[in-house]
């Protein structure tokens, strides 16, 4: 079974490679303003594109196109980028590598920037791993950088250049909008596109929010109870005669996850940590290796909270179905827990060994109906349990069915 699972995880996930294409109506206007009409490979791009792939027709070759022969392409209801020959700063957020310089250093590229807002003010988006620019533009102007950046100041301290709301004071100016309003705008998305918006309402102007339709729904909180069936070896690197199998057992565990979904790539990924309560009892009796005849008996009273800590890839069916996989770390808190080796006839202690675990990987797929009831099939292979004696190893693994419901 354990095999089984590992066997569809690949087979799923390289499915995946062939059969996640996602082509959504489009356009794109080419170098000789011509405007084709299309569908668009829909990626949902992290990183500003520099290409991308679309079809003619739904039974069309695939074709893909570059930046440079591209003025605009807007996949409708999701997103628009425009090519734009500007000024950029890519000064490092990384305090160790910034200069004393507080001005931008910028050099001119060219670039698919992402529109966010357009209207009377435009507000467009590039971002490229961990630098993020914003850039605007009013009627008739050309699109400039909103300007922040961090710098070191000569006393070693961090020093920030909030320019950009200078620059909006001066060119989008409005009634509703004051001194102590512009204060509380932060460099980042949410909060200049409220500012946009206010000031294209404020000019009773007509304008798009291209983020409007993004997808909000990024946390979601899960109870998950599950039926574990667990295994246990020890061994003794000094004496065959005291390597114990406690065989396979059968248990319940209940666990919580949060999950936050990543906002690109369609929320195909998200991370996910769990607290999930676990418990293992066997007992096995033994003829001793010390006194013959005599019946050992072997115990082991093991609970503990597990921590995984992981990522999760989804596989969409349609609206309402998909399939997933994930990948965790599993760190393993237990408490008051042992393995106990006695004489069966007395009682006599011979041997206790404390439970201290390391962590161990999972391993899971599962499948999930309208972003409420879930079903997994996880496994957890080699964790060791006895990781405090030299002369000691063990094999503990489980696998989980686990039942889902998210209700938040």
């Amino acid at each position: 079974m354990k095999k089984n699972l590992l066997a569809f995880l690949i087979a799923v996930i390289t499915i995946n490679c062939y059969s996640q294409i996602s082509f959504e109506k489009g356009h794109f206007i080419d170098n000789n303003n011509q405007k084709i009409n299309c569908l668009i490979k829909n990626t949902d791009w992290m990183n500003n594109p520099t290409e991308f792939e679309y079809k003619l027709s739904e039974n069309g070759d695939v074709k893909k196109t570059t930046i440079n022969s591209v003025k605009e392409f807007e996949i409708y209801d999701a997103s628009k980028y425009v090519r734009r020959t500007i000024n950029i700063d890519r000064s490092t957020e990384n305090f160790n590598l910034m200069t004393n310089n507080r001005s931008p250093v910028f050099d001119e590229e060219e670039l698919f920037l992402k529109v966010l807002i357009e209207g009377a003010a435009n507000l467009y988006f590039y971002r490229e791993g961990n630098l993020k620019r914003y850039f605007y533009k009013r009627k008739d102007t050309d699109i400039e950088q909103l300007i922040y950046k961090s710098y070191r100041t000569y006393n070693d301290k961090l020093g920030k250049n909030t320019q950009f709301k200078q620059q909006l004071w001066n060119d989008l100016k409005c009634s509703n909008i004051d001194l102590e309003k512009l204060e509380r705008i932060e460099y980042k998305k949410n909060s200049l596109i409220k500012f946009f918006i206010e000031y294209n309402t404020c000019n009773n102007s007509d304008f798009t929010n291209y983020e409007k339709n993004e997808n909000k729904d990024l946390f979601n909180l899960t109870i998950r109870p599950r039926l574990n069936s667990s295994s246990l070896t020890i061994n003794n690197k000094t004496t065959s005669n005291s390597n114990t199998d406690f065989g396979n057992k059968f248990g319940f565990g209940l666990g919580i996850e949060v999950e936050l979904i990543l906002p690109f790539n369609k929320n195909k990924w998200a991370i996910l940590i769990e607290a999930t309560y676990q418990s293992f009892e066997a007992e096995v009796l033994s003829t001793s290796s010390q006194v013959l005849g005599t019946q050992l008996s072997t115990t082991i009273e093991y609970s503990s909270v597990e921590i995984p800590i992981g990522l999760r890839h989804y596989f969409f069916i349609n609206e309402n179905s998909k399939i997933f996989a994930n990948a965790s770390v599993v760190f393993d808190v237990s408490s008051n827990s042992n393995i106990t080796m006695k004489r069966d006839d007395n009682g006599y202690v011979i041997n206790k060994l404390d439970i201290a675990t390391v962590s161990n990987l999972a391993l899971g797929i599962g499948y999930k109906l309208n972003d409420t009831y879930s079903l997994e099939m996880r496994y957890q292979p080699n964790r060791e349990v006895l990781d405090d004696y030299a002369f000691w190893y063990s094999d503990y693994s489980t696998f989980s069915m686990i039942f889902g419901y998210s209700f938040f």
